[in-house]
């Protein structure tokens, strides 16, 4: 509907150029058409005779009364008015409303996609946990909005790669070696010579059992084998990791996430991208020596102080191999990039942006783009949950999958701003009643599916081109408030991909989901008028595809039972 309005407004804009009412070289200003908020104020409304006033030498009032009077007839405006200092704001008709069952029916599962993205290559980031342990709740958070702002992007026309990072290498990966070597020599947590930073969970126990009796690990199609040795620690890291890079891979499965890439930080160290990169930043005259360490001057991009590259002892500091990991996208064509990180990691991001363009290889500056997501707090019964005896001291991914289903914890999890606090409530996510969002989304899709089946039962063979035929029977005030949702979905699908919020698709589905259940209660479906039914039968039919198409951006399954 916007494009059409915008047609329309261009074309009176040309017609007050021929008439001699504009200048006829003065463009069309990059003008809005949006919802007001106020239903009153119309169904749209647009700032263009404002933007054009100055350049037109007269005042924006004038300018809107002599565009709308322009514009050229169309069936689809019921009214027009101008309001406050020169808005200019459409009122539609009920039939420009109803042809959106058609567009509906036509596009399918292509309803709400766009081309905005051009086919251009996108990397996004996400989960990235390091393979010392299972996954915990943040990590399905990160998990959820990573997916989904892939599954978005895709919708909006991007050729997405999702990816991996695994943080294989450093001292993370060290005390995870040396935890389950102690507990392939029999020892324990408490007990005398366990290690200091060692991992406590049941997990470690796991890994070294499996490791001691020589079990073969196959990640992503190589093959690591444990053996009876306690005291080879190399082949206990190489195991331990492998292991739990299995472990992962299996929750996020369960979880609905994959990948298109697994990115190995070691690899950057054994195939010399971290020390090519240091190299460069030398050659370019951003670093320097001081105190015996190597410091970059990321002051010069903006960073508040210079970091320190290469510390005195010859390591290297931990955002580093981060922008070598991201000059590989670049040089593997990500002509965008999203991290999707927790908001802990908050303060490398300037530093890691500044040695990208430090390296001065044409990498746009704000590259990457980063997205933060905050803690969750789980609840049940009104108290906190924190543990699993597994992980011994967090809550696991696999433990909230256990407790509510996939469908729920993904919901829960993408449902609000991913910088905000998040309380995940098991006990709502269980319920089946209208408090429970995807309950109340999923339970619309399946009374749709319900509702075919009745007609079934009772002989009323749908007749699609009939109720096509008879959308104007669809002029009752619920009806048009459910085609107003309907159509909105487009514009939240392009919206939660330019802002990469796709909570917002949560927000419109349960928006969209009282909308047909309003409507449902008020208009009965399967009534004896035959052309009435067959046109309510299609609205519930483009409501159950709209549904479906939310969900899926979602990855949440769309029931056809409750």
């Amino acid at each position: 509907m916007k494009a059409q309005l915008r047609a329309l407004i261009d074309q009176g804009l040309t017609a007050l150029r021929s008439a001699g009412s504009l200048p006829t070289d003065l463009a069309a200003p990059d003008f809005v058409i949006e919802r007001p908020k106020e239903r009153a104020h119309g169904d749209f409304s647009t700032n263009v005779a404002m933007l054009l006033a100055k350049a037109a030498k007269t005042n924006p009032r004038a300018l809107a009364q002599q565009l709308v009077a322009a514009l050229p007839p169309s069936d689809a405006i019921a009214k027009v008015e101008i309001a406050g200092p020169g808005f200019i704001n459409f009122h539609l008709t009920p039939g420009a409303w109803q042809q959106q069952v058609r567009a509906i029916h036509a596009a399918g599962m292509r309803f709400g996609h766009n081309t905005s993205g051009g086919g251009r290559t996108v990397g996004v980031e996400y989960v990235s946990a390091n393979p010392t342990g299972p996954l915990h709740v943040g990590h399905g958070r990160a998990g959820a909005i990573g997916d989904c702002i892939a599954r978005v992007l895709a919708a909006n026309g991007w050729n997405v790669k999702r990816e991996f990072y695994y943080n294989d290498a450093g001292v993370q990966i060290e005390n995870l070696a040396r935890s389950v070597q102690a507990r392939a020599k029999g020892l324990a947590p408490g007990d005398p010579g366990w290690p200091a930073d060692a991992y406590n969970g049941d997990y470690i126990a796991d890994v070294a059992a499996a490791y001691l009796r020589g079990e073969r690990v196959d990640v992503e199609g190589h093959v690591v084998a444990g053996k009876d040795d306690a005291d080879d620690l190399d082949a206990i890291r190489r195991f331990a990791v492998a292991y739990l890079r299995r472990e992962q891979n299996a929750d996020l499965a369960a979880f609905g996430v994959s990948f298109d890439v697994y990115f190995l930080e070691s690899s950057l160290y054994a195939d010399g991208k971290v020390e090519e990169t240091v190299q460069r930043l030398i050659a370019n005259g951003y670093t320097y020596e001081d105190g015996g360490a190597l410091w970059l001057r990321t002051t010069a991009f903006g960073d508040d102080k210079d970091r320190v590259m290469r510390k005195s002892d010859g390591t290297y500091t931990y955002f580093v191999p981060d922008v070598a990991y991201h000059l590989s996208k670049w040089q593997r064509g990500y002509e965008r990039a999203i991290t999707e990180l927790g908001a802990d990691h908050h303060g490398s991001l300037a530093r890691v942006r500044a040695g990208l363009q430090a390296l001065d290889c044409g990498i746009p500056a704000g590259y990457p783009d980063y997205v933060l997501h905050q803690m969750v707090t789980v609840m049940r019964g009104g108290e906190e949950v924190k543990l699993s005896k597994r992980a011994g001291s967090y809550l696991t991914l696999r433990d909230l999958i256990d407790e509510v289903g996939r469908d729920a914890t993904r919901w829960f999890l993408i449902a609000r701003k991913p910088d905000s606090q998040l309380v995940f409530d098991i006990d709502l996510a269980r319920s089946q009643s209208n408090d429970n969002p995807v309950y109340y989304v999923q339970y619309a899709h399946a009374r749709i599916c319900s509702l075919l089946r009745q007609a079934e039962d009772k002989g009323h063979a749908h007749d699609p081109a009939r109720g096509q035929a008879a959308l104007d029977r669809l002029d009752d005030a619920p009806a048009q408030e459910l085609l107003r949702e309907l159509s909105r979905f487009p514009e939240v699908v392009e919206t939660a991909g330019a802002t990469l919020e796709p909570h917002l698709i949560a927000q419109y589905l349960r928006e969209l989901a009282q909308a047909f259940h309003a409507w449902y209660h008020a208009s009965p479906v399967l009534v004896e008028d035959a052309d009435l039914r067959d046109a309510r039968l299609a609205l519930a039919l483009a409501t159950r595809q709209v549904l479906a198409n939310g969900l899926d951006l979602l990855g949440v399954s769309a029931p056809e039972r409750m």
